[in-house]
């Protein structure tokens, strides 16, 4: 059976995601290169960053560096994630660089990709 894909970029360059994932790039290349452990991030982790990024967005609207309708589908797409809806987008092992740069990635593509989808648009890079 062939998995639909998309194709996305990062700094790597081209890579294939599958199309029903909101993850990007970046979490497919850890995904791939780092199959170390069945150990997952902790769902409060990425609780975590899901609020740190929805306050984010909210203070960036307030200062003018945002407009309101990407802050909108921010916070949407960060409450979706708080009430549990994107469960299985967080794949990635708990065993990561000490930064924790690829959760904290995963969170950003998969709002990212979930606004996008919110205000109309694709996945991918395309936003």
């Amino acid at each position: 059976m062939t998995i639909a894909t998309r194709t996305e970029k990062d700094t790597f360059g081209p890579i294939e995601v599958p199309a029903d994932k909101l993850w990007g790039a970046q979490t497919q290349r850890s995904l791939q290169n780092f199959d170390i452990s069945g150990e997952r991030q902790s769902r409060e982790v990425i609780h975590a960053l899901a609020l740190v990024k929805r306050a984010s967005a909210v203070v960036n609207q307030q200062l003018g560096l945002q407009d309101e309708k990407k802050t909108g589908a921010i916070v949407a797409a960060a409450d979706e994630v708080l009430a549990g809806k994107h469960e299985g987008e967080f794949p990635l092992v708990v065993w990561q660089t000490g930064s924790g740069t690829q959760s904290n990635m995963n969170v950003n593509e998969v709002l990212a990709n979930r606004a996008s989808e919110l205000l109309g648009g694709p996945r991918g890079e395309g936003r």
